[in-house]
Order: C-alpha cells, then structure tokens, then sequence
C-alpha cells in the first residue's frame, strides 16, 4: 500500500563531529584518504538510521559526502578551476570567494553514483537524491570562459542529466534539483531556467522534483527574509511555468515563512513537498504545528500529492536538533494522516 503523506528532508542534515566541523556550512573533513572515504560511509550509515527512528519515509544519505550542496558536485567536473577564485555575488545577497570556468566543462566520471548505491544497498524504504540544479550551479561560479550565464546552465543541465540517468539506474526513486536561485533570478527562469531544469530531468523514469527554498539558516539570508516584507510571493514568479513542465514535485517552504499558502494552487496537479519545519532556528515544532502547516496546504493540494517535508537542508544546525525537528514532522504528519483516514 502506498504511504499517504510519505515524510522526507529537503536536503542535508547534520554531520558527525568526527567527520567535519559541527554546525557550519563548508565545514573542511577532518580525514584524508582512504580514512575519509570510511567515515563517509560511516556518517552516511548513521544518517540514514536517525532518519529511519525519526520515521521519514522516503530518505537520503543526508549529503554526509558533501562539504556543500553545489560545489562538491563542481569539484569533480573538468573546465573548473578551485585554485583560481573570484568574488562574486551569489543570488544577490553576498559575497563569496568562488571558482572560475577557465574552460568546457563536462563530467569524466560519475560524482555520487558510488554513493547511491551504497545507500540503496542499506534501505528498503524509497530514497531520494540531491543535485544541484543548473541556474544554481552557475550562480556558484565565475565564468571566464562561456560569459554566458543561459550556455553554462545549458552545459551543467547535460552533465547533470547524465548523472541523474546513472543514479535512477543505481536505484534512486526520485532525484530532487536544488534551485534556490528561482526565487531570485525570475527573468531568467522563465526565459530558460526551467527549459534548462527540464533537460536535466530528460529521459527519467523516476519521480522528478525541483526544491525551491529560501536558504540555509545563515545570516545573509535570514538578512535578506527581512526586507521581504509582510508576503513572500517569490514562488508566484516560477510556479506558473513549472506547472506546465515535466517536473514532478515541487518542493518549497512554508513553515514560519510569510509565503501566503494560496500560491500552492499555481502548481495544482503537481505533487507538492511541504516544508513543514523551519531549518532557520533550534526551536522544535510542535507535532500540532507541523499538522496546522500540513492542513493549510491541503486546501490547496490533493493529499495523494502532498509529501511533508523541512523546508531547506540542516547543516548548520546540531544533530540532536535536527533528530528532534524530524520527530515532530513524522509525528505531525502522523496527526493529519488520521485525520484523513477517518473521513474514508
């Protein structure tokens, strides 16, 4: 039988101090080698039975081989140089020391495939993947090469569209494409953003999702939700045209975020992952907190379409933290799950 509102993470969680620096983004690994590859391994291993205690449905490897959600995916691209760093402005908020295209990038080898399986190999339940989706990628980066943002997307967009047909086929059941840079560049998702996001998806059999967020609980962006003002209606500039895409799910936040619940209806007919817990705060949800979020966004999604869910990654948060935030969304959904059998 199918689960009704299966539970899952946007993205990262925590990762053992014995691997890397707690609660911090970028956190250098403090192994090398073949000792490094085992603790990755072994923290991808933990990861995956806290998620299973917490009662997530379908679940990851919490990116615990990933010092970040987009440039440990870069690393192991040709065409990329990380010695030749730049300034730049990412999604318009801050500055960061960033690598150059000094060249055409394209992929020697597959990144996370290996991972994949290891994964797959441990669990039953379905898994889902992380890549980070082409607009993103390009906005982590100084182009010294192409100087053309929508030609770089287009080429990370073939890269990434050869990763995802190697991890569908090493068993991953929905591979989800990080795009926080939709709630910023708008001109350019609807001029070739989602085109682009579709060719990466192009050819799947497996579910498909684009995760859309407000970012990590770092300063710069809960900065930046400050001068939104009283409605975040972001989302209604890049729903619209992912409606009418290929893309499967649609994932974004909603959890303590001024993002008026309404807009959900622009993607109706899409299965929707509701960020139903705030990644920007060590305060735990209640499980009735989570089930209100969960109850809103039914008036706007049917709930054989509705996946709870947090609303970005947990890295910078602590392990106990994040096990406790996980607990209350299973238990919440658990709350509304019954309240939806009941009227059967």
């Amino acid at each position: 039988m199918k689960t009704l509102l299966p539970t899952s993470t946007a993205g990262s969680l925590p990762k053992p101090s014995w691997i890397a620096e707690p609660e911090k983004l970028w956190s250098e690994w403090k192994l090398t080698g073949d000792d490094l590859l085992q603790a990755k391994r072994d923290a991808l291993l933990v990861s995956l039975q806290e998620q299973i205690q917490a009662g997530i449905d379908i679940v990851s490897d919490g990116e615990q081989t990933r010092q970040h959600f987009v440039t440990t995916f870069i690393e192991h691209l040709e065409g990329v140089d990380f010695t030749k760093r730049e300034i730049v402005r990412i999604r318009n908020r801050y500055d960061a020391s960033v690598p150059s295209v000094v060249g055409a990038v394209h992929r020697p080898k597959p990144v996370f495939v290996e991972d994949a399986k290891f994964l797959r190999a441990h669990t039953d339940r379905p898994i889902k993947w992380a890549l980070p989706g082409p607009m993103t990628m390009i906005d982590t980066l100084y182009d010294g090469h192409y100087k053309s943002r929508e030609k770089l997307a287009w080429e990370f967009a073939t890269i990434l569209n050869q990763e995802a047909k190697e991890l569908e086929a090493a068993g991953v059941d929905i591979i989800q494409f990080d795009e926080p840079a939709f709630n910023v560049f708008f001109d350019e998702v609807n001029d070739w953003g989602v085109a682009a996001l579709e060719r990466a998806i192009e050819g799947l059999k497996c579910e498909t999702a684009v995760h859309i967020c407000y970012g990590y609980g770092i300063k710069a962006n809960t900065d930046w939700k400050k001068t939104l003002g009283s409605e975040w209606r972001q989302y209604e500039e890049s729903f619209p045209k992912l409606q009418k895409s290929n893309i499967d799910i649609i994932s974004l936040e909603c959890q303590n975020s001024r993002v008026p619940m309404d807009l959900i209806e622009l993607v109706r007919g899409k299965k929707v992952m509701v960020g139903a817990i705030d990644v920007a705060t060590n305060e735990i949800e209640t499980p009735e907190q989570v089930a209100d979020t969960l109850r809103k966004a039914l008036q706007f999604v049917d709930a054989d379409k509705l996946y709870p869910s947090t609303n970005c990654g947990m890295t910078p948060l602590s392990r106990q933290v994040a096990r406790n935030k996980l607990q209350a969304l299973s238990k919440g959904t658990e709350i509304v799950r019954q309240e939806i059998l009941a009227t059967k």
